[in-house]
This record gives C-alpha cells, structure tokens and sequence, in this order.
C-alpha cells in the first residue's frame, strides 16, 4: 500500500481527463504503425524526437540506424503515466518513487537502475536506463495506446535537433515511416537529467 500511495504523489496525472479522452485519428493512425513496427517523428516539449516501440528491436535498430546512433549509447524511454514503468520499480526505495512522482509528468529525465529488465537496444552498456513521463498532450496520447515509447532527438548524429516539421523532413525524408503533426510544448532546451539515487544533475535543462 505504501508503494501504492507513492506512485500516485504528486503525479499530476489527471485521470478524469485520460477516462474521458478520445484519441484522435491521427494518433489512432500512428499508434497502429507503431505496433507494426514503424518509426516515427512527433513533437515533444522541446524539439522534434524519433520513436518506435521499444520491444521491437528491428525498429530499435533501425531508428538508431537512421540517426547513425550508437547502440551503446542506450535510448529514452517516455511515457504517459508513471504507472507505465511499474514493471521496472520493484524494491525501489521510496524515496526513488517520491523524486520521480514529484516531477512527472513534466521536462525531467531520470536514470535509474534497469536490473537487466530491459534489452540491450535501449539500455546500450549502460546499469541505468533514461525515463520521463511526458507532459506533451499528443504524446501522452500516443503513449495512452501503445505504452512506453522510444525517445530521442530528431537529428542525424552531429546535427542540430529539428525543431520543425520542415526541418524533420528535410533530415528524414524516405527514412521514417511517419510525421505526427502538432506543435512542440514550447521549451527551448532539453529536458533536465538526474540520477535516481543521488538526485545529481547529469545534464541541465
């Protein structure tokens, strides 16, 4: 029960709001891409970002092709709700669930410890694996159908991040299978990254 009432805190998550929403076709459209194995451009708070579902390591592969992205790397996952990542948070100290509660959904990234849940594809040599809880209303909607999603920034490596959809087409076009139009969330800088176990800030917002 405890672990329960922490992964509710403070996770701003208005649930009448997702009981009642209706997913727009286009959305609709692009979660049924996904699952049959699509990559995919779609605005975030910040800056253009790439995604595919993150089960899918033909798809994994293939986005970090496009970028020209290292697997060792490892990859962002995002997500709608907290709860979508119930599965990575067994025995986590409660003071993990509190930090990430307390800043989701919203522009913050956090590194936590993936206990060799997750495929290689996403975690690359990292023990840690980047997560967010998305404050972006069409990705939360888009992650509301198809769970956690690959995230990362869409540009090919050593390029600036696209910041519109022109830009994305410009970098991708004949590459990805798909654009979710929309606009993006109005931030000019990427979310902030922290480490779950000590809070240190890995990268400023």
């Amino acid at each position: 029960m405890v672990r329960q009432r922490a992964l509710r805190l403070n996770c701003r998550q208005d649930l009448s709001e997702k009981q009642t929403m209706v997913s727009s076709w286009r959305v609709q459209q692009a979660a049924q891409n996904i699952r049959a194995g699509a990559v995919i451009a779609y605005p975030t708070e910040a800056v253009w970002g790439l995604g595919c579902d993150p089960w899918d390591e033909e798809a994994v592969y293939r986005l970090l092709a496009i970028k020209s992205r290292p697997v060792e790397k490892g990859l962002i996952l995002i997500a709608d709700n907290i709860r979508q990542f119930d599965f990575l948070f067994e025995d986590f100290p409660e003071l993990w669930l509190d930090r990430m509660a307390s800043t989701w959904p919203g522009p913050n990234t956090w590194l936590v410890p993936h206990q060799n849940l997750l495929p290689e594809w996403i975690t690359g040599i990292h023990e840690t694996v980047a997560l967010r809880v998305t404050d972006h209303p069409t990705v939360r909607e888009l992650c509301a159908l198809v769970g956690p999603l690959i995230s990362t920034s869409a540009n090919p490596a050593g390029r600036p991040a696209a910041r519109s959809r022109l830009r994305v087409e410009q970098y991708f076009r004949g590459q990805i299978d798909g654009v979710l139009g929309g606009s993006l969330g109005g931030r000019r800088n990427p979310s902030v990254i922290r480490d779950i176990a000590t809070g240190q800030v890995m990268r400023a917002g």
